[in-house]
């Protein structure tokens, strides 16, 4: 297994409404053998520094790697859980892309986690974003409300879009590990907020990305657990359905729960090895 390394803060970038984003990056060692670049986009509640050890298994492939933490998550700024508009998301992911993309000067490969997931899969679909590539992790691209869930929710953006509530996200089927659920409750930058407008943005971004699916035109690769309850997997199949069969990938992990690089040791290492194989098998990259 690939040994956790710490990022290096890597400036920021702004966002529409002036926000500056920071930037973390995992860069190649000197000599090393280059295959490309990589995006990461995280998910609902957490913070990119969460992806240190992915981060070195895709550097151990040959991928330089940067990540950001999401407006309202980790140390970014914004309110909590909250976006201002529907498309804020992807808009700041776009110009995460671009400013990685023209440093880089190569079309980097999208990699993006439930919530990012969606980010990710909607950017790609709707023209946001043309990567080089496209990783799903545990994608939410369909909802698990209940009928009084969506009820609320519904009544949450008539009369208050902009107010966090508890995202009840439950932190016992982040993992099978143990140690991975202690630790995700007990990191500081990690919170339980959502806004209704935030909400409704990754149910609507979902379906579209799902609407949309047959249009893309470059590699995808979906990974699910079948033991996944924080998301919907039929609809991460229901994604790679659509697809131009030529362009997917998929592969299921019997049993994993949601974060399927934070599983147990074995089982992570599985799913990071199946992630690597998969992007060196990749066409080489071009320039942008």
């Amino acid at each position: 297994m690939s040994t956790p390394m710490p990022p290096m803060p890597a400036g920021t970038v702004k966002t529409a409404d002036g926000l500056e984003l920071p930037l973390v990056d995992w860069p190649l060692p000197a000599g090393a053998e280059r295959r490309g670049s990589i995006l990461i986009v995280h998910g609902l509640g957490e913070h990119i520094g969460r992806y240190a050890h992915v981060a070195a298994a895709l550097v151990a492939a040959g991928f330089a790697v940067r990540g950001y933490d999401q407006r309202g998550f980790g140390s970014a700024p914004g309110p909590r859980g909250a976006i201002p508009r529907d498309d804020a998301l992807l808009d700041d992911a776009r110009r995460m892309f671009e400013a990685w993309r023209d440093e880089s000067g190569e079309r980097p490969v999208l990699l993006g986690h439930s919530m990012g997931g969606a980010v990710a899969a909607r950017a790609c679909t709707g023209g946001w974003i043309a990567p080089r590539a496209l990783v799903l992790s545990s994608p939410a691209i369909t909802g698990r409300l209940s009928g009084v869930q969506k009820l609320a929710l519904r009544l949450g953006r008539w009369l208050a879009p902009d107010r966090a509530v508890p995202s009840l996200l439950d932190a016992r089927r982040v993992s099978r590990d143990p140690a991975v659920v202690a630790d995700y409750r007990s990191d500081p930058r990690n919170h339980a907020l959502i806004t209704p407008r935030l909400a409704q943005f990754i149910l609507d971004a979902g379906p579209r990305a799902l609407a949309d699916a047959p249009q893309v035109r470059v590699p995808v690769l979906v990974m699910i657990g079948t033991a996944d309850r924080i998301v919907d997997v039929a609809g991460a199949r229901a994604f790679h359905d659509r697809l131009p069969p030529e362009m997917r990938t998929l592969r299921v992990y019997d049993g994993f729960y949601h974060e399927l690089f934070n599983e147990p040791a074995a089982d992570r290492a599985r799913a990071l090895a199946d992630l690597q194989a998969w992007l060196r098998a990749l066409p080489a990259a071009a320039a942008s």
